[in-house]
């Protein structure tokens, strides 16, 4: 038995014909996705099916996380749809870097703003340097190291070398977590002050050390800025 469409809903309430009319902006979150899914099943037509894997899942942004594999395994996905819709994911977090990389890189909102979206999709912990030039434009992006960020596993030697090949004027440490708490460990806390002085010897700036944590929905910042706080 074939899926339940958009095209059994009346005109006026397909997603497509409603984002032609009234701009994308206009539709809610499970619409979009539904414009994604294409089709539902017998049971659960397509705007139940978004709707569903959103409660399943808890939020956009989980289910913006979950594997393929963990989605493909939900009747009414599949694979190919589960592919899609990372793709579409992705693309997401990489539009909003790259509008994020075409200004200076100033606060640590800036910072998130650049990798909040991308790294959020991450279910492991990923250490990446920013190389900024004298005008805190971005020169590069590096991961220099995935796994817990540990003093004792990591070199900063390991950050600054792609600052040094680059002859970047400053860097600044970025990290994510992916329980979604922002708040910095004793090892984080370490790393920095580690980084700070390997900075002053290469005289190359630590400007910051944001960690990303994940959305909430009580208002209240989702990152964590060692400068913010007064620690650099």
């Amino acid at each position: 038995m074939g899926g339940t469409s958009m095209r059994e809903l009346p005109p006026a309430e397909r997603p497509r014909e409603r984002l032609l009319n009234q701009g994308a902006n206009a539709l809610k979150t499970t619409e979009l996705l539904a414009i994604l899914l294409r089709t539902g099943t017998a049971e659960r037509p397509v705007l139940e099916l978004a709707e569903f894997l959103l409660n399943h899942f808890g939020s956009l942004e989980a289910l913006s996380r979950a594997p393929v594999g963990e989605l493909a395994r939900i009747k009414g996905i599949g694979q190919a749809k589960a592919i899609g819709l990372k793709a579409a994911f992705a693309l997401a977090a990489r539009l909003a870097r790259s509008e994020a990389e075409a200004r200076p890189i100033d606060t640590s909102a800036d910072v998130a703003r650049l990798l909040g979206e991308e790294m959020r999709l991450l279910d492991y912990e990923s250490v990446r340097v920013l190389c900024l030039n004298a005008k805190h434009k971005v020169l590069a992006v590096e991961e220099v190291t995935r796994g817990i960020l540990n003093e004792s596993l990591f070199h900063p030697r390991e950050a600054f070398r792609p600052a040094l090949a680059r002859q970047a004027h400053a860097v600044i440490l970025v990290h994510n977590h992916p329980s979604g708490n922002p708040d910095p460990s004793d090892a984080d806390i370490a790393v920095t002050r580690q980084m700070k002085e390997a900075g002053k010897l290469l005289q190359i700036e630590l400007l910051d050390h944001v960690i990303l944590g994940a959305p909430q929905a009580e208002a209240g910042k989702n990152y964590f800025s060692f400068k913010d706080e007064g620690l650099l």
